[in-house]
């Protein structure tokens, strides 16, 4: 019976211990990932066209570069 216990308590670790062995990338799969679909901002001018829109509607400005007012005329 403890025997049982102690396998299902090592098991769950062997498993987390092993599940992060490999964190880098293969030189192989970096031409994958210097794509432009695989950034973080897929498409820059609708982002940027978005951050307009929701500054301008919540009268404010952030660190994004543009000035803010609730009018949305800047």
């Amino acid at each position: 019976m403890t025997k049982n216990i102690k396998l299902v308590l090592f098991l769950p670790l062997v498993i987390g211990v092993t599940g992060c062995a490999n964190l880098g990338v293969e030189p192989w799969e970096r031409d994958l990932l210097a794509k432009d679909e695989m950034s973080l901002n897929a498409a820059p001018v609708d982002a940027a066209l978005d951050d307009h829109i929701y500054f301008s509607k919540e009268a404010s400005s952030g660190g994004k570069g543009f000035g803010g007012g609730g009018c949305g005329c800047n």
